[in-house]
C-alpha cells in the first residue's frame, strides 16, 4: 500500500481595491514564500469572471509548516501591506487534501 503523504493547502482570496498595487505585492508575497520550509507549491490568479479578485493556492508538506509560515516575518509583512489595498477582509480557507488512495 503507498504511504501516505501529508499535505495542507490554502486557498486565500484577495478583493482589490488598486488591482496594480495589490498584485505587485502578491507577487512578491508569492516568491518569497515559495522559499519558506514546508511550501511545495505557490500560485497566484486573477479571476477571469470577479473583477478585482485575485487568488492565492498553496500546498504545504503538514499543517505545522503552513502555521509557522502565517506566523513568520513574510506573511506579516504581506498583511501588513495590503492596508488601504483590500475592499473587504480576505477570505482564508484551510484543506486537508485527500488522496485517491484515501478514496478506495
Amino acid at each position: 500500500m503507498p504511504e501516505s503523504v501529508e499535505l495542507t493547502m490554502v486557498i486565500m482570496t484577495f478583493i482589490a481595491t488598486d488591482d496594480a498595487r495589490l498584485s505587485e505585492l502578491l507577487a512578491k508575497y508569492v516568491v518569497l514564500t515559495r522559499g519558506q520550509v514546508g511550501c511545495r507549491n505557490v500560485d497566484l490568479c486573477v479571476s477571469s469572471s470577479r473583477a478585482h479578485t485575485f487568488v492565492v493556492l498553496q500546498k504545504w508538506t503538514s499543517r505545522a509548516d503552513q502555521q509557522a509560515h502565517f506566523d513568520s516575518p513574510v506573511m506579516v509583512g504581506f498583511a501588513e501591506g495590503c492596508r488601504g489595498l483590500l475592499a473587504q477582509p480576505p477570505v482564508i480557507d484551510l484543506l486537508d487534501a485527500i488522496s485517491a488512495h484515501d478514496l478506495a
